[in-house]
């Protein structure tokens, strides 16, 4: 699944890894937003890959609403709701395949992930690091508390390189009225309903980190953040709840979002300084 509104020369680059992908069984869902451009269609029909499927949504549904409408409309027992701006590795749907056939009651497998800019060159910016340092040093499985703990301290998956287990996030789904934290949101829930994540660092996917970014916008207006508040509180007093003492304190706290909260402060004040120099 591939929800589209954004750069039309990065979305073919996306559907091109995809496409580049070996395994007989791929199927492309292309979930148009309303983009203004009728570009990204035409390019799509002149492939006349019988792979590749088209659907324009009626009306914007915005990051949350076509999201939640990718995952109505899979079929398949395992999906990707891939970001029209990233890149698969050739190994990528192999990589991730195997594990799920090695673990197939896991809700999700995350696999290695590196990240590029809008130039696709490889980038290594402080939000990503921190990432690195959080994320586990080998492959594992996590479930439960201690998933939900390791998440709260820090987010350290990428979204779009997940492969989910379709049973398993439809009987949780993503959760109304969140915009950045969606994916964080939708990975405690499964922890809380009993899913595993399984972990492989082998790098086989290309994540791209710019700032036109919804989260990279929103992280500089402050709107990330008050939505993180908001979802952290709730989730202390949730796991509090649950009999998760671990996971409520690591909410509670939840310190790489204030540390990328300072971070976006600074750059933006970096950027007003220098606009107001000239430099």
């Amino acid at each position: 699944m591939m929800p589209f509104y954004g750069d039309v020369a990065q979305f073919q680059q996306a559907v091109t890894s995809v496409l580049e992908q070996d395994d007989p069984e791929l199927r492309l869902v292309v979930v148009d937003d309303c983009h203004p451009d009728p570009t990204p269609r035409r390019w799509l029909d002149s492939l006349g890959d019988a792979r590749v499927h088209y659907l324009r949504n009626e009306t914007n549904l915005g990051v949350n609403g076509n999201f939640r409408r990718c995952v109505d409309l899979v079929t398949a027992d395992w999906f990707v709701v891939m970001g029209c701006d990233d890149l698969m590795h050739r190994d990528y749907l192999s990589t991730v395949r195997t594990l799920a056939r090695h673990h197939p009651d896991a809700a999700v497998i995350a696999p290695g992930v590196d990240v590029i800019d809008e130039n696709g060159q490889p980038v290594t910016p402080l939000g990503d690091r921190i990432k690195s340092v959080l994320a586990p040093p080998r492959a594992t499985v996590l479930a439960g508390e201690r998933l939900a703990t390791t998440l709260y301290h820090g987010n350290w998956t990428y979204f779009p390189s997940l492969l989910w287990r379709t049973a398993a996030v439809r009987e949780v789904g993503f959760r109304p009225g969140l915009e950045i934290v969606l994916d964080l949101a939708l990975l405690v829930d499964l922890a809380g309903a009993g899913g595993s994540l399984v972990y492989d660092p082998e790098v086989v996917f290309s994540y791209r980190r710019h700032s036109a970014s919804v989260s990279s916008v929103q992280a500089v207006d402050g709107r990330r953040f008050a939505e993180e508040n908001r979802f952290f509180a709730e989730e202390a007093e949730r796991c509090a709840a649950r009999g998760w003492p671990k996971a409520a304190r690591a909410a509670r706290w939840h310190a790489t979002s204030r540390l990328n909260h300072l971070s976006a402060r600074v750059g933006a004040g970096i950027g007003r300084l220098r606009g107001s120099s000239g430099s």
